[in-house]
């Protein structure tokens, strides 16, 4: 099982050009229209290549996450995992208004 560790989270109109095509995917695959404000977490997955994109308006837990990786053989780490739990809870309030 591969490790996940975050390698940022961006709004989507702040985001580096290298993370690009890999939100580009994402989005096509979950069939989602990009917004500037969309909130996006960026995991490095070890030992590959590869990036893991997480929308982060798409999740209501911290499982989810977790169950999503798991899928993908991957096991997201504790300390990337308490910074995602905290945007999850503060992502509602950045709705209001």
């Amino acid at each position: 099982m591969f490790v996940a560790t975050l390698d940022g989270i961006f709004k989507y109109e702040d985001l580096p050009e290298e993370y690009e095509p890999y939100v580009q995917f994402k989005a096509t695959i979950d069939k989602r229209e990009l917004k500037a404000d969309d909130e996006i977490a960026i995991l490095n997955i070890a030992g590959t290549s590869t990036h893991h994109v997480l929308f982060l308006d798409s999740y209501k837990n911290t499982r989810e996450i977790e169950k999503e990786l798991k899928e993908a053989d991957a096991k997201i780490n504790h300390t990337t995992l308490k910074i995602i739990g905290g945007h999850l809870w503060v992502y509602p309030l950045n709705k209001i208004g």
